[in-house]
């Protein structure tokens, strides 16, 4: 649901300020000049504090007709990481308060103002509990920097939702009305147009249910001609049971969010006309539902992809890759991009390798991945370059066509690493990127700036990357 948060900057400490936060270094020096009249030196020696980045030491005040309260916090290092982990403490220690006024420290205030936004953020469906800061005022902060933090976050909250919502509610249909609301150009397959197109990878992994399938194209042209064109490519499947390859139902539980990929693409195409993105971008998400029923694809089935490639269907819960391959063919064969970037929640063996806190990026172009493991370490969502091991090729041969959707044996067992050489087989030879955030896409917890259930793990990166200058 969006942020409900508001945030406002202003010159100066109000003198009425209920509830004040003020910023102390790892030195535990002031971070900002600010007179308390408060022995915050003692205050700090007497609660043990550290100046770790998110630690809090909360003090009474007397104020006119009661007591306020300041809450003194850390900052750490003062780099962008410990200001958005110090950004979302305070946000959180804020819950069901009207008002926090934060001092700033110097240093990154879209970082921030981002952090401190995401932590108010919270999806409930009936009586909500304790709700979050109804507003924030920013002292001394730079106004732009707190607007794009704040686009930011909107962004990241919108991927959250479409993830978070149930697939009660959510099928193909459903995501592509929400992406027709981001106020770009929009571009819907229908199954039959799909079926006239040549997308057999969508239209088989939607077969088997109610819900017809979609292809969306959501396009962003900046104002000035731009130099480059970027496609962005997102899984959007908004139930995965498996197919008839069925998921024991505990993994059912979060399948939900299995088109998360999807919900970053239509965020990020929605939010770059406000960050004045300098490129052009082209967002694809493939939408379905993969369901078992007598119309479902079967194990040991062939399906034509966009173009012409065959693929035999193994396992039909390896149905994210199917999706994506249309998507992908199509883009190398008709949109002409310079660069294309694939997002989703793909495999489980990526969660093994590299667990909750970072996302994988495989990449066919050194600069491409350089740039995309730069902007998620600005934006913290931090990428690990897999590799792509061209001695497990043969994990995608089929006897009977061009290729496998998953490996037939048990030889070389790198789940993460063969489903991305095949989605490379139908990128073309343009650099091509694939972010796989099946571990980083679902928290389990609320903690800092992530609440429990869909994160939105790639806006931030994405958005970063593409207003880079």
């Amino acid at each position: 649901m969006p942020i409900e948060t508001t945030v406002s900057v202003v010159a100066e400490v109000p003198v009425d300020a209920e509830l004040l936060a003020v910023p102390y270094a790892a030195d535990l020096s002031p971070a900002h000049a600010v007179d308390l009249h408060l022995p915050v030196p003692d205050l700090l020696a007497h609660y043990e504090a550290k100046g770790e980045s998110g630690e809090i030491v909360e003090v009474p005040v007397a104020r006119a007709g009661g007591v306020g309260r300041v809450l003194l916090y850390g900052v750490g290092d003062g780099s962008p990481r410990a200001l958005r982990k110090a950004a979302a403490a305070l946000s959180r220690r804020a819950k069901g308060r009207d008002t926090l006024t934060v001092v700033v420290p110097d240093g990154d205030m879209a970082a921030f103002a981002e952090s401190a936004l995401l932590a108010a953020y919270s999806f409930k469906i009936g009586k909500e509990g304790k709700k979050s800061v109804r507003a924030l005022a920013l002292v001394g902060a730079d106004e732009e920097a707190v607007r794009r933090g704040q686009t930011v976050a909107q962004a990241v909250a919108l991927a959250r939702d479409l993830a978070n919502t149930p697939s009660s509610v959510k099928n193909p249909a459903w995501l592509a009305e929400r992406a027709a609301e981001q106020g770009v150009p929009v571009r819907v397959w229908d199954e039959e147009q799909l079926q006239a197109d040549g997308f057999g990878g969508i239209l088989a992994v939607g077969q088997g249910s109610v819900s017809p399938p979609r292809l969306i194209q959501l396009t962003y042209t900046p104002a000035e001609p731009a130099e480059r064109h970027v496609v962005l490519v997102g899984k959007g499947i908004t139930f995965d049971s498996g197919g008839l390859s069925l998921k024991p139902t505990e993994n059912m539980k979060t399948q939900k969010t299995d088109m998360a990929g999807g919900a970053v693409v239509i965020a990020v195409l929605g939010a770059l006309a406000a960050l004045g993105a300098p490129v052009r971008v082209t967002g694809l998400v493939a939408a379905a539902e993969n369901m078992p029923s007598g119309t479902a694809q079967r194990p040991s089935d062939v399906i034509r992809h966009y173009g012409g490639r065959t693929v035999e269907v193994l396992n039909t819960d390896a149905e994210g890759r199917l999706v994506l391959a249309d998507a992908l063919a199509y883009a190398d064969a008709v949109l002409d991009p310079d660069e294309v970037v694939d997002i989703a929640t793909l495999t489980g063996a990526i969660t093994v390798a590299l667990g909750r806190n970072v996302g994988a990026v495989y990449a066919s172009d050194d600069a491409l991945a350089k740039q995309l493991v730069d902007a998620g370490q600005a934006s913290d969502d931090r990428l690990w370059r897999m590799p792509l091991v061209e001695d497990y090729t043969p994990a995608l041969e089929s006897s009977i066509a061009d290729l496998a959707n998953v490996e037939s044996g048990s030889r070389f067992g790198a789940g993460s690493i063969t489903a991305a050489l095949f989605l490379r087989e139908f990128a073309g030879r343009r650099p091509w990127a694939h972010l796989d955030i099946a571990g980083v896409g679902r928290s389990t917890v609320d903690d800092g700036a992530l609440s429990k259930g869909a994160t939105g793990f790639g806006v931030r990166l994405l958005l970063e990357w593409l207003t880079r200058a």
